[in-house]
């Protein structure tokens, strides 16, 4: 994109600290107003990435950024609703807000607030388009094995078949993985396309907000879902899968110092 970058501003570090006090205070809260505080963390997190991506690389990157991830994630979502291509069976409570077509309009977001910090580590960590393509997508699937287990324990959604599973989390299917797979593959493609080959911004300080908010969901999901809401199978494999991007990530950080 060719806009230029604004001016270095206090607003992402403010939305980065507010989406980290939101996720400390999950754990801590119950009911309606988890439910709430749920929708928040999505609001701000996903103002995070987008005024990042306003800020370090444009205004036009931030509307790439909310074209290539908000929409083919809610088509896919509203897909799997209605069909179970390509995650599986399911369907959502009203828990998280207004919807349309059975699915939350949040949960467009959601796509959005976590490709944005996985293509940059991506960018970090690999050189070509593809490489970057396939490592962003990863690790953008991989936080969903945090992700779904936690959401169908607070009843956001449930599985109609969910069978097989992984060991240990029996409430979601393999079919969902798989699903959020190929639809992070399409999404991590259009995040790449949007940064173009080119990318000036790539890996310089202003990148440090996304960084920090990528290795902080990895960490803090993995303590939250083993140690305060019950599920250590989920965390286990959550910790590990998105493991394989964020351990060379952090190495990467601490050999650059």
């Amino acid at each position: 994109m060719a806009d230029a970058p604004a001016r270095p501003g206090r607003l992402v570090p403010l939305l980065t600290g507010l989406t980290i006090a939101g996720q400390i205070g999950y754990p801590l809260v119950h009911g309606s107003a988890r439910d709430r505080l749920t929708v928040a963390v999505v609001l701000l997190f996903a103002a995070a990435s987008l005024a990042h991506a306003a800020n370090s690389r444009g205004v036009g990157t931030a509307v790439g950024l909310f074209a290539v991830t908000a929409v083919p994630g809610f088509v896919a979502e509203v897909l799997g609703v209605h069909t179970g291509v390509p995650f599986g069976g399911y369907t959502y409570a009203h828990t998280l807000g207004a919807q349309l077509w059975g699915v939350p309009l949040v949960i467009a977001l959601a796509w959005t607030m976590f490709a944005w910090p996985a293509a940059l580590v991506a960018r970090r960590l690999v050189r070509t388009y593809p490489a970057r393509v396939v490592v962003g997508a990863w690790a953008l699937a991989a936080w969903d094995l945090f992700l779904d287990p936690q959401m169908v324990a607070a009843g956001h959604w449930r599985w109609r078949f969910p069978d097989p599973h992984l060991p240990g989390v029996d409430a979601v299917p393999l079919t969902n993985y798989l699903g959020w797979l190929l639809v992070a593959g399409v999404v991590s493609a259009g995040v790449q396309a949007v940064l173009g080959t080119r990318d000036p911004a790539a890996g310089q300080p202003s990148d440090r907000w996304p960084y920090v908010l990528f290795v902080w969901t990895w960490l803090s999901s993995a303590l939250a879902l083993g140690a305060f809401l019950h599920l250590g199978a989920a965390a286990a494999w959550g910790f590990a899968g998105m493991g394989l991007v964020a351990v060379p990530f952090v190495r990467s950080l601490v050999v650059a110092r």
